[in-house]
């Protein structure tokens, strides 16, 4: 079956849809994973429904997981039954719906303490018992030479086998465009570097937001039946508009957490497989997961009050990270040896009662809360889950009479933009340097373009940057470099070379003001000091 042409995202035409539209039935604010899977849902239930994020999308905590689609070992741990056996669910309906981008992954947990098998290998089949049909593959046992030949590199000295389990893993930045895309398909408007200004309010009710381009300065009024805050860390800025309206005080729903990734070459760990350390010496998780010819080395769990779009690794986190990991490597990573240091803000949702310093203990499930004027917000949860997030969004809306309760949920089974019905066997692993594998069906359209044959990159052709500005809503270089391609995330230093000539391609293609000096300035900061 021939796959549809993919559609053109030419700013001026989007702007133009934007001013001629009277009136949406849903206005979504936040283009990260819970925004997108908002309009995903509601547009492909036939509503009338507009985007706006006031950065790129995934442009925040949306760009910077672990890249796990996974149920969550540590969350079983703490007795989260009910959210691991969502997860476990969602899980393998992402792996379905975006094939292209998600795939299964297998994690070995090296055992050095004689109890560590029989405890740890209990839990992980209690794992695949909850998963039950939707299971991967089955957690077994290994032996100590078979760990060894799974992770190469790793210590030797005192090792008694191990335990082999399965999740899966993605890309997180090139998800969230399949979802924006996807969205467009069915009929939404999606718009990124468009902030909301402010909530238009009729009445003591919401009634539309009131939209600033971030590149011309130009303000759009858009009316909607209904308002959803999908801002991510930042929710509580649009909820404290929304009180201050009806002179009201607001407090705060999240509690931010800081998560430190660190990336070093596949030397590393030159293998398939993720290594999982179960409880390091301060009782967190440490994952090394190969990932598009690298190794990406986390997490942290670390509160944080203020939200820079751009936070930076306190020196504690990446100490943290390289102590941890030269416990179990043979060889392991020194600060020279890091290629990109990343970090993500999660927003987790603020129980009653809590106290600074215990983000790692609160729960990773959302929360969802419609004001007084309506205003309907979400926020917590994580990526693996973000389709039953927005169906819960949607299902609050109807409940609360700002949408009308109509068509059924259709996203348990919409595949995506891109995905393609390649055998699993055809596919390469997601720990395999990137390339074609992130386009999925639209590869014969990117190959189309001018500039298929000449390489910026390994990886990165030219027709790869066209494709991203006339189809994936590309503004900048750092949204090429970022976030269409994931060099900035995989290799600061030689992201930061190549600005130059993407910049020079964007201009070519029409985006007035790429920045490659900003971007620069920005790839040299993820290079740790």
């Amino acid at each position: 079956m021939a796959m549809p042409a993919p559609l053109p995202t030419r700013r001026a035409d989007l702007l133009e849809r934007l001013a001629a539209a009277p009136a949406f039935d849903l206005a979504v604010v936040g283009g990260g994973a819970s925004g997108l899977g908002v309009a995903v849902d509601a547009a492909s239930r036939g509503l009338q429904v507009v985007l706006v994020e006031s950065h790129d999308f995934a442009k925040g905590t949306s760009s910077r997981a672990t890249k796990l689609v996974h149920g969550g070992v540590r969350y079983l741990a703490q007795g989260n039954v009910g959210l691991v056996r969502e997860a476990l669910h969602e899980r393998t309906t992402l792996l379905h719906n975006a094939p292209h981008l998600a795939r299964p992954l297998a994690f070995v947990m090296p055992c050095y303490a004689l109890w560590e098998g029989p405890f740890y290998g209990a839990g992980l089949k209690a794992y695949d018992l909850l998963a039950g049909d939707a299971g991967l593959g089955a957690t077994r046992f290994l032996s100590r030479a078979q760990v060894l030949s799974a992770l190469p590199n790793l210590r030797g000295q005192g090792l008694r086998g191990g335990v082999q389990y399965w999740d899966g893993q993605f890309d997180d930045a090139r998800l969230a465009l399949a979802l924006a895309r996807t969205a467009a398909r069915h009929g939404a408007l999606v718009l990124n570097y468009c902030a909301a200004a402010g909530l238009l309010h009729e009445n003591g009710r919401v009634a539309g937001l009131v939209l600033e381009d971030r590149e011309t300065g130009a303000r759009h009024t858009v009316r909607a039946g209904c308002v959803v805050n999908a801002a991510g860390v930042w929710v509580d800025a649009l909820r404290a508009q929304d009180a201050r309206a009806a002179g009201r005080g607001v407090a705060p729903l999240v509690a931010p957490s800081q998560g430190v990734h660190a990336v070093v070459d596949r030397a590393f760990l030159p293998t398939d497989r993720a290594l999982l350390v179960p409880r390091t010496a301060d009782g967190r998780v440490l994952f090394a997961v190969p990932w598009l010819g690298k190794v990406i080395l986390g997490t942290t769990d670390t509160p944080r009050q203020d939200l820079p779009y751009e936070p930076r690794p306190f020196a504690e986190e990446l100490d943290f990270i390289l102590r941890e990991a030269a416990r179990y490597l043979a060889r392991p990573p020194r600060r020279e040896d890091i290629l990109s240091c990343w970090v993500g803000l999660r927003p987790l949702v603020r129980p009653s009662g809590d106290e600074a310093g215990a983000t790692k203990n609160i729960s990773r499930e959302h929360t969802v809360q419609v004001s007084r004027s309506g205003l309907v917000t979400v926020t917590g949860g994580k990526w693996t889950t973000y389709r039953a997030m927005a169906e819960d969004v949607l299902r609050h809306c109807q409940d609360a009479g700002l949408l009308p309760a109509g068509a059924p949920c259709r996203t348990q089974r919409l595949r995506l933009v891109g995905a393609d019905d390649l055998l699993p066997r055809d596919r390469p692993p997601l720990s395999a340097p990137q390339g074609r594998q992130g386009y999925g069906s639209d590869w014969p359209a990117v190959a189309a373009l001018p500039g298929s044959g000449r390489m910026l990159d390994a990886g990165l052709s030219e027709a790869m940057v066209r494709f991203a500005v006339r189809h994936e809503y590309a503004r900048t270089v750092e949204d090429v470099l970022a976030r269409r391609v994931r060099l900035l995330f995989l290799d600061a230093r030689r992201a930061a070379g190549l600005a130059p000539a993407v910049a020079g391609l964007l201009r070519e293609e029409g985006c007035p003001a790429p920045a490659p000096e900003a971007f620069r300035d920005l790839a040299l900061s993820y290079l740790v000091a």
